[in-house]
């Protein structure tokens, strides 16, 4: 009798565990695999399947083939993805007065921008769960310049160029207003098909340098400018419809490693963006155009002409702007700048590295282009 209860007892046991419920998670980004990110995310998906016991499994599609990033937003919306890492458009999509942390020179170094991020980071939480996600971790792309076929010398050689604009970004397009700018507005999956054009729409581009290899910019341009536009933000995150589906073990296992690889994201493109200039500057890159060869004055009004922008149209509301400026200068009075401290520290360093046809290079995928958009069908 004993052994017939515990052979019940076991059978139950077993029952149960292979009737677990198992959540799939079907995760989208725009970057190719391959990549010193795209290895920190698959250590991430090996991470949560296992401490999850198998009742999360991912689905990753790298390199665009779910779309633009507007794409993969409307796609997790209908349910046919749960989630995915965005930029600082696709994040504008969720909730814009997050992009407040990439404001076009706001911050002078990443020590400001992380204090802000600190600050504010509970209320740009709540504006994600209120428009139906939850933000899991929160990277960096990191510092952007403008790459060009064209020598960049001065604000009015960059006003001459055919300038590509994440197309339907309204951060971008206030800031090229201001700057009297007229861009060629562009879906990301165009940008390097018109890169490679002989005679294409553009000529001119901004990423971080570690983005300029990741999406094989890097191969169609020439020159590269010293000054970084911002610190471009990142997001995790998940749709509200997947996450308040799981229990709460599997909810709290998301948040934390969600936060950790974010965390581990934000640190790697501070160490890939500063390799990336010594492999790019190795590979024929010239930069120019620094602090030296600005007023600083004009960028100050150029900011401030599009933050007024953005205020008006509500995208960054004038409340938050506030703030943060109030935020900055009760930071900055505690911790005082170098006397020639510009508006970054993080003029261009490089470092020895390889040639990008070194076996140890980071990152030579195919570019992401319009061509290989496409849905995959389970």
């Amino acid at each position: 009798m004993v052994l017939k209860t515990l052979c019940l007892i076991f059978l139950l046991a077993v029952s149960n565990n292979s009737m677990a419920k198992t959540y799939t998670l079907k995760f989208a980004t725009l970057m190719p695999t391959g990549t010193a990110w795209s290895k920190i995310l698959d250590n991430w998906v090996t991470d949560v399947e296992k401490k999850s016991g198998g009742r999360i499994k991912f689905k990753m599609y790298s390199g665009g083939v779910m779309g633009d990033e507007p794409d993969v937003i409307r796609k997790i919306r209908m349910g046919q993805l749960q989630g995915g890492l965005f930029t600082g458009y696709g994040i504008g999509r969720i909730y814009s007065p997050a992009r407040v942390l990439e404001m076009p020179f706001l911050f002078k170094n990443v020590n400001e921008s992380n204090y802000i991020r600190k600050q504010i980071m509970p209320e740009i939480k709540t504006g994600f769960r209120k428009n139906g996600f939850e933000l899991l971790g929160w990277p960096e792309i990191g510092f952007i310049h403008f790459f060009s076929t064209k020598p960049i010398t001065s604000l009015d050689d960059i006003r001459k160029l055919h300038i590509w604009l994440w197309q339907g970004d309204p951060l971008g397009e206030a800031f090229f207003k201001a700057a009297n700018i007229d861009p060629i507005p562009l879906s990301i999956m165009d940008v390097y098909t018109q890169l490679s054009a002989r005679h294409g729409s553009i000529n001119t581009v901004y990423t971080s340098t570690f983005g300029a290899i990741a999406l094989q910019w890097y191969s169609k341009l020439k020159y590269a400018s010293r000054i970084p536009l911002t610190n471009a933000i990142g997001g995790i995150v998940v749709s509200n419809r997947f996450f308040n589906r799981l229990p709460a073990d599997l909810q709290q296992l998301l948040k934390s490693t969600g936060k950790k690889v974010g965390d581990d994201l934000r640190l790697d493109a501070r160490k890939q963006n500063i390799k990336s200039t010594g492999i790019l500057e190795k590979n024929g890159i010239k930069f120019m155009f620094g602090w030296e060869d600005v007023s600083i004055n004009e960028i100050l009004a150029i900011r401030d002409k599009a933050a007024a922008y953005l205020e008006q149209t509500g995208y960054i509301p004038a409340k938050l702007f506030t703030k943060v400026r109030k935020l900055l200068a009760a930071y900055r009075k505690q911790h005082p700048n170098k006397p020639d401290d510009k508006l970054d520290h993080a003029l261009i360093t490089t470092e020895p590295s390889a040639k990008l046809t070194d076996e140890k290079s980071t990152v030579i995928q195919p570019a992401i282009t319009k061509t290989a958009v496409k849905d995959k069908r389970d």
